[in-house]
């Protein structure tokens, strides 16, 4: 067969009109690199013995082209992606009472400072292991420790 360079440039207005049939004008490009995934995929599974290579593939990259439309919309219908506007109008009110500070501590007296420092950051600030270490400059290991040390007074805690 054929290079798909080749395949690509004889085959190219019907993958457009494939595309143009479909009505698809939304991700337009999108929709023409997975004709051309279609495509390609065509021309490896081609049997000449079963017919021409020009009915197969148009049939084929148009139930391909129809597969990852309806996959599209499933996606479009199952998540909703907020416009950056909203998340300008979003108040963080988690943590802006200083007195939840004082009451998580409250319960939290056995932690020695680190495990304290870690629980605030990781409950107030919502830090990361790694965004904890490096403003504490320490290695991620001593943050670590200081998880583990917490987290298991804490269990201690719950349980008594």
């Amino acid at each position: 067969m054929e290079s798909f360079e080749q395949l690509v440039d004889q085959y190219q207005p019907m993958l457009h009109k494939i595309i143009q049939s479909l009505h698809l004008y939304k991700d337009k490009d999108e929709f023409y690199q997975h004709s051309l995934i279609a495509l390609w995929e065509a021309s490896q599974r081609f049997d000449p013995q079963k017919g021409s290579f020009t009915n197969y593939a148009y049939t084929y990259i148009k139930g391909f082209l129809l597969m990852e439309l309806k996959k599209s919309h499933l996606d479009q219908e199952r998540y909703v992606y907020p416009d950056e506007e909203f998340w300008d109008h979003v108040v963080d009110s988690y943590w802006d009472d200083p007195l939840q500070r004082e009451i998580l501590l409250s319960y939290c007296i056995t932690l020695t400072p680190n495990q304290k420092k870690w629980l605030l950051y990781t409950m107030c600030d919502r830090l990361s292991i790694k965004e904890i270490a490096k403003l504490e400059k320490v290695s991620l290991s001593a943050v670590k420790g200081w998880r583990s040390g917490a987290r298991e007074k804490v269990k201690n805690l719950v349980r008594d």
